[in-house]
């Protein structure tokens, strides 16, 4: 762990290491050196070294001392914003760390010494027993009277550790220890640090929050607004770097009410929000501090990146990974050696389902970061997304061999391993999670599956009933029945040897349907997917009129697109804003899986030149079929929203070739399976003529050429819980949730998955099957009624 002292002293080694006239500075041509020795993995070229010289230059104007280049204190300051990693660097250089300051007291030790007696003490004693950022020239301490509140600060907080370990209140003994705030790097102490919880409930506390307010009072009783301002910054750093969060955030909120255009209060009010948990605030602040850095100009040009950085994790916090991705990507372009940033946006890019940009952007973050775990494990879940298995559990191993317990990394790699049916392998990832996180109910359920395809199914059972003990979900009573009912009738799969019923599938044609209630096939395939997709997403639970609403409180401007026709189109990250509030029952982590799955599905097929924007009135009403409300309402927002996109919106009626255009993107988007091409070649775009509400209507309720699965879709939706008491699929022996498929001549029950995949046991081959679906057990019992009384004096059928 790297205590403040101790990364001083290592950013003033390297400094002397590349200082080579010893003049005090870093010239260009050892700022280059610098630059290529700490990144030997990266090939920089000539440009690419002068830009970065040019930027680091520019931006630490106040640190260079004429010829001579750039200080010490520069040095560090590059570093306290994020330009690089000091232990990284420290290392690659092979430095050797000196500890002792030169007078026989650590530096950990001269940062923790406070004492009222040194108010007077001589200034360059001060800034040795202050943090690094309190010397600072640009954010530091300015004013004589600021350095005896920050003295007075440190004595009340160490009274009040004392007090709280002394009692056994306090958790976290590393006090005295923490890395530098790392305000470029991390919102809040650093991930190898433990978190400090103070008790904040007790007398001691309330005593210290009393007299921190005394301090307060004469921060506010100085002599100028700047000086107040200077004494309420310096409190509030000094809080933050002892992890009481939410008095900082007072000390910041009270200097941003001193000086509301100064980027550095809401760009410290915003950490302590995040850290605190109240994302949608932080969100706010870093806004409110990149506003106050772009009016500032060059001033504040060192902070941009990591505002954009920070911001981005706070919209991260609330879901919004797009709009995280696009502050990222802009963190990158202006400070090209942040890693870090880097590393976010392939991660952001990878949540998002876009996973060769995520691999792209990993990539480089691992060049310049080559022991970079977390990167490291995100370039392996990519991999895999994209088919690379291989690589990936490369990637993964790699995870695992520099962070030993990386429970992302293990999980992942185990759920890669189920995916090649290599069970084995997969239940020893699992158990290492386990081993890590003992409460991790998906890990132990995990295990529990992978423990059935490798054939153990008693330590399977043993391993589901731990997994039941974690918690009480329903889909592990499910796949506790699917255990029983495999125990009874255990035959190998097709090849697999893990357990499965055995199967075999039959090609369409030979599936018949008995009524015209039951769903054809094919038709049952592209309605799943549909559902499934509805499910993902919890497009199921937004009300259609939402989107009508939506419609009415955007005032989307014109633009044009690449063929120079107007249209409403907006911004994916804006888009992503306006889901967000149709879909504001969604925790944060679950929106993000409804964006991946829209932005995969919808968004990638309506931005066709990724231009990263997309027609909005297109996007709403290509939403509505699929969202809840009666299907008459869900297709008049469908029409409502292409009359909306019309530029002269105010009519009754939509351009034909807008009607068919929109058909096209409906059955691309959901029935990809259908020729779109052949569509629009039958019909055409060259048609001017204009079509009614009830002739959209027509078209689109066209089983050919419409979207007529909508009524097997509503069905769905409508029995997809239905249960039918004992009867299980005769393929994967789960209970037969939804419709029950019915063969009438050998009697067994598909579910609506096999049903839709073709398969049948083996034991009843034909030359064709003949199915009945039942949306319920009560249809069943009707038919069987049916039957005796037709058939009074017969023997019973067999159940339906």
């Amino acid at each position: 762990m790297t205590t403040r002292g101790s990364r001083s002293e290592k950013v003033k080694r390297i400094f002397q290491q590349f200082d080579g006239n010893q003049d005090g500075g870093l010239n260009r041509e050892e700022m280059a050196a610098l630059v290529v020795a700490v990144n030997p993995r990266v090939k920089f070229s000539d440009e690419q070294i002068n830009a970065i010289l040019d930027e680091v230059f520019r931006t630490y104007g106040d640190f260079i001392d004429g010829e001579k280049g750039l200080t010490y204190d520069g040095l560090l300051r590059t570093y306290d914003d994020g330009a690089g990693d000091v232990d990284r660097d420290f290392d690659a250089l092979g430095l050797e760390f000196r500890p002792d300051s030169g007078n026989g007291i650590s530096a950990s030790e001269e940062a923790s010494t406070s004492s009222i007696a040194d108010e007077r003490v001589a200034e360059p004693q001060k800034k040795q027993r202050t943090a690094a950022w309190a010397a600072s020239p640009n954010h530091g301490i300015v004013f004589d009277d600021t350095w005896k509140l920050v003295d007075d600060l440190e004595i009340l907080i160490k009274r009040l550790k004392v007090k709280q370990m002394k009692d056994g209140k306090m958790k976290g003994d590393n006090f005295d220890v923490f890395s530098d705030a790392g305000w470029s790097r991390e919102l809040g102490p650093t991930t190898d640090d433990k978190r400090v919880v103070w008790e904040e409930s007790g007398h001691d506390y309330a005593v210290f929050v009393k007299e921190l307010g005394v301090l307060r009072s004469r921060a506010d009783g100085a002599r100028s607004r700047e000086e107040a301002f200077d004494g309420h910054m310096a409190i509030g750093r000094v809080l933050y770097e002892h992890q009481l969060f939410k008095e900082a955030l007072v000390s910041f909120k009270r200097a941003c009410e001193l000086q509301p255009t100064d980027v550095r209060p809401h760009f410290r009010a915003g950490n302590c929000l995040y850290v605190l948990g109240r994302h949608s605030e932080a969100k706010e602040e870093f806004l409110l501090a990149l506003d106050a850095a772009e009016a500032g100009g060059n001033q504040w040009a060192y902070l941009l990146p990591q505002i954009h950085v920070n911001l981005g994790i706070a919209l991260e916090g609330e879901g919004m990974v797009i709009g995280a991705c696009e502050h990222y990507r802009e963190a990158a372009i202006l400070c090209p050696t942040h890693f870090r940033a880097l590393k976010l946006l392939g991660s952001a890019l990878f949540g998002v389902g876009e996973y060769k940009a995520a691999v792209k952007a990993l990539e480089e973050a691992i060049y310049m970061k080559h022991d970079y775990a977390d990167a490291h494990c995100d370039m392996a879940s990519a991999l895999h997304a994209m088919g690379d298995d291989d690589d990936a559990i490369k990637e993964f191993q790699k995870a695992i061999d520099l962070k030993p317990g990386h429970v992302d990394a293990l999980y992942n790699l185990g759920g890669l391993y189920m995916d090649m049916g290599r069970y084995q392998r997969a239940s020893e990832m699992y158990t290492r999670v386990l081993g890590v996180w003992p409460n991790h109910w998906r890990a132990q359920l995990n295990k529990a599956v992978s423990l059935l395809g490798a054939g153990e199914t008693e330590e399977a059972k043993k391993s589901m009933k731990e997994a039941l003990k974690m918690t009480n979900r329903v889909e592990l009573h499910d796949a506790i029945s699917h255990l029983k009912q495999l125990q009874k009738k255990r035959l190998k799969g097709n090849g697999g040897g893990n357990g499965e019923e055995a199967f075999i599938i039959v090609e369409p044609s030979k599936f018949k349907v008995v009524g015209d209630k039951t769903t054809v096939r094919q038709e049952l395939v592209n309605a799943l997917d549909i559902r499934a997709f509805q499910r993902i997403t919890r497009l199921s639970r937004c009300d259609v009129d939402l989107l009508k609403k939506a419609m009415n409180e955007n005032d989307t401007p014109v633009s044009y697109s690449g063929s120079g026709a107007p249209e409403k189109s907006i911004r994916k990250a804006s888009l992503e804003g306006i889901l967000r509030r149709l879909l504001s029952f969604l925790k944060p982590e679950t929106f993000v899986g409804a964006v991946k799955a829209i932005n995969q599905k919808i968004l990638s097929v309506l931005d066709e030149s990724e231009s990263g924007r997309v027609d909005l009135g297109m996007f709403f009403a290509v939403l509505a079929p699929i969202c809840i409300g009666p299907p008459d309402r869900r297709k008049r927002v469908v029409f409502d929203a292409l009359l909306w996109r019309q530029v002269d919106a105010g009519g009754t009626q939509i351009k034909k070739v807008d009607a068919v255009g929109y058909i096209k993107w409906l059955r691309s988007i959901y029935i990809p399976s259908h020729g779109v091409s052949e569509m629009m070649e039958i019909h055409g775009e060259t048609d001017t003529s204009m079509v009614s509400l009830a002739e959209f209507l027509v078209m689109f309720d066209d089983t050919d050429w419409g979207f007529g699965i909508m009524s097997t879709l509503l069905k769905l939706e409508s029995g997809d819980r239905n249960r039918h008491g004992s009867h299980a699929c005769a393929i994967c022996r789960y209970p037969v949730i939804g419709s029950r498929f019915k063969e009438m001549k050998s009697h067994f029950s598909l579910c609506s998955q096999c049903y839709s995949e073709g398969k049948v046991p083996p034991t009843f081959k034909q030359e064709e099957y003949r199915f009945k679906e039942y949306a319920s057990e009560a249809e069943a019992m009707k038919d069987k009624c049916m039957w005796f009384s037709l058939h009074p004096k017969s023997s019973s059928p067999s159940t339906p």
